[in-house]
């Protein structure tokens, strides 16, 4: 753990060059959302009137990107894939919460197609819309890289109209 990182934890203000310190990701299993559902349903279920907004929302969710460029910003569909807010695993169905700290319309990003649409940001402009670290998002890029690379390697050829026999 390097110094700046001790300091932040102790309570330290950072230095000029270091940022505010900020809240981690937080990831919810399934087995913790489950219980926080059967408490809430012990302690008298579901406000019938926060249903009511869920059920016209899902009503009204864009089904195509088309649909969805005009649509509200800060986006309100933290379901969708492209919600910058949470995200599922989909192996094991946990929720990670990217913004623990703050509220959905507290983001200045919420939709990471439209932070693509825009084309060629820094990796440090990445870094505070996802909630990570520069490097952090350096190494999952070269990760993606690298499969990239392997699903090149692994396709034919297409062939050549101009080849010879």
């Amino acid at each position: 753990m390097n110094e700046a990182k001790r300091n932040l934890d102790r309570g330290a203000s950072p230095g000029p060059e270091e940022p505010e310190h900020r809240q981690r990701a937080r990831t919810m299993s399934r087995k913790e959302m489950a219980r926080q559902f059967r408490q809430q349903m012990a302690a008298g279920g579901i406000d019938p009137e926060l249903q009511a907004l869920a059920s016209e929302l899902e009503a009204t969710r864009p089904r195509v990107r088309a649909d969805c460029v005009p649509g509200p910003r800060p986006c309100p569909y933290v379901s969708c894939k492209f919600n910058l807010y949470v995200d599922v695993n989909p192996r094991t169905g946990s929720v990670k919460m990217n913004f623990p700290d703050k509220e959905l319309w507290e983001l200045a990003e919420t939709c990471a197609l439209d932070v693509a649409d825009r084309a060629g940001i820094t990796l440090e402009e990445v870094g505070v819309i996802m909630n990570l670290t520069r490097e952090r998002v350096r190494q999952l890029e070269m990760r993606g890289l690298a499969k990239l690379r392997v699903i090149a390697d692994d396709e034919p050829l297409p062939a050549r109209d101009d080849e010879d026999d």
